[in-house]
């Protein structure tokens, strides 16, 4: 695994840790269990596919799980943005975490286009 990989995942993992930790936040405080069900079921598919990916059996399998964590990552910024519009969580809140999202994209995005140019 080069180091760019490396990356990926540590910041994937870190995202997750966050949604994990927001997922509990909007269960304990503020009882919602819908929508926090699914940003933490998105949130942290983004790190798993990434970490599933990397034991690829080839270059088709490796772009596979990362489109997959690509699209999650989308999904997650969705839910994100629902809960800040729902007001479940603050402006701040919602901001901090879709700036990480946003360059889980960037980032899985570059890694795609790199993958398939192996091919």
């Amino acid at each position: 695994m080069d180091n760019k990989e490396n990356v990926l995942k540590d910041k994937s993992y870190k995202f997750a840790l966050r949604i994990v930790k927001l997922y509990k936040f909007l269960a304990e405080e503020k009882k919602e269990y819908v929508l926090s069900k699914q940003v933490l079921r998105s949130g942290t598919s983004i790190g798993a596919n990434i970490t599933e990916g990397n034991q690829a059996q080839s270059t088709a399998d490796l772009i596979h799980n990362l489109s997959i964590a690509h699209k999650e990552a989308f999904e997650t910024e969705y839910w994100l943005c629902l809960l800040r519009d729902a007001e479940y969580i603050t402006e701040k809140q919602a901001e901090s975490l879709i700036v990480d999202c946003n360059e889980l994209q960037k980032m899985l995005t570059a890694s795609i286009k790199t993958s398939k140019s192996k091919i």
